[in-house]
């Protein structure tokens, strides 16, 4: 079963936290972490964070299954802009440029790859049950 956390209106362009979730789209959960620990980006102390709240999210979600046993996976994780501060800042002869202090929204889905495998199974089973009838 997947999980979910979410980090609205970072203070950081969604470009530049793109190119920091784009190490990590579709690694081991344990791999992702390392990346992220080590990675010098503004946006990876950020990440880092999102991704040990959805883990904890996972293991709120199912309390039965061991993290070790799980081999959790970011299934999806997507940077979307978000609201834009627009500032003046003074220009020469009397003008003034507009400044655009972005922002952006991060989704991150984490699941496991043996929960997946585990429902395709039974599906399988449903299927075959049905056409033998």
């Amino acid at each position: 079963m997947e999980a979910v956390a979410k980090l609205n209106n970072v203070p950081t362009s969604a470009r530049k936290m793109r190119m920091v979730a784009d190490l990590i789209r579709g690694q081991r959960v344990d791999r992702a972490l390392n990346l992220l620990k080590f990675e010098p980006k503004e946006g990876a102390a950020r990440l880092e964070k999102l991704l040990r709240s959805a883990v904890s999210n996972w293991i709120a979600k199912n309390e039965d299954e061991r993290l070790e046993d799980a081999d959790l996976v970011i299934k999806e994780i997507r940077v979307d802009g978000g609201r834009i501060l627009k500032r003046l800042r003074p220009a020469p002869q009397g003008r003034a440029h507009r400044i655009r202090k972005r922002s952006n929204h991060v989704t991150l889905i984490v699941d496991s790859k043996n929960g997946s495998a585990k429902v395709t199974a039974d599906q399988e089973e449903e299927v075959t049950n049905e056409t033998a009838n």
